[in-house]
């Protein structure tokens, strides 16, 4: 059906924009114009505009001189302190899971770490526990902070699950905090939580220096890989 108001029809333009962010579909190296956006979507300028105005806010688009509007680009900086920020919410989110989690909840996260070990898809199988550990804290607002976050990880692009070795490490890491979790250690949750997304950096950083040196060398950067979802 057709969107019937310049409201729900901006509404709708951030989704679709947002989600081609995130799937890659839009990249840094793609210069985005408001009226092609238009066209393509088949409305008016002012929702898109509108749209495009609040992925500007959340941080997902940025304005460059003498190019126009594009996909953001974090640099190492910007990378530290997601993950910095990240650290913070997820020891939180460990400690309140080991105080607040109930059976079924411990459970959850049991059967998806099984999943993992039976070599499911380490991209889906880490956004499921992290998704899991998040609603077992029983806080609604670092659930919505978490998801806010998850979002900006998603402009890293290429996942770090996607490195060699990387699954198998994360999936101990998993299977620590786990534990804890289900032995309401609190301390221990969010020690564990914190070396989990300390390694996830150095993976990460790992992953970007590689970027670096094909984009010297002329060759594809991994950014222009598409993932659901990044670690």
């Amino acid at each position: 059906m057709p969107v019937k108001n310049e409201n729900s029809q901006s509404n709708a333009a951030y989704a679709i924009l947002k989600q081609r962010i995130m799937t890659g579909e839009f990249s840094p190296s793609d210069t985005l114009r408001e009226i092609d956006i238009a066209k393509q979507m088949n409305m008016s300028r002012t929702p898109v505009r509108e749209a495009v105005k609040r992925l500007e806010d959340e941080g997902m688009l940025t304005r460059v001189p003498r190019k126009g509007l594009t996909v953001t680009t974090l640099d190492q900086t910007s990378i530290t302190e997601l993950y910095g920020f990240r650290e913070i919410l997820e020891c939180g989110a460990a400690r309140l899971a080991a105080r607040y989690a109930d059976d079924m909840e411990i459970e959850n996260m049991r059967a998806i770490l099984e999943e993992s070990r039976s070599h499911g898809d380490p991209v889906r199988s880490n956004y499921e526990f992290h998704q899991a550990l998040y609603a077992a804290s029983h806080n609604q607002f670092l659930v919505k902070a978490m998801n806010s976050l998850i979002d900006s990880t998603a402009l890293l692009g290429q996942s770090t699950l996607a490195h060699t070795g990387r699954p198998e490490l994360a999936l101990q890491e998993h299977l620590a905090l786990f534990d804890a979790i289900e032995k309401r250690d609190e301390k221990r949750a969010e020690a564990c939580a914190r070396e989990h997304i300390r390694q996830a950096l150095l993976a990460r950083l790992k992953l970007q220096r590689a970027a670096m040196a094909k984009r010297r060398a002329g060759q594809p950067s991994i950014e222009s890989i598409q993932q659901e979802t990044s670690e």
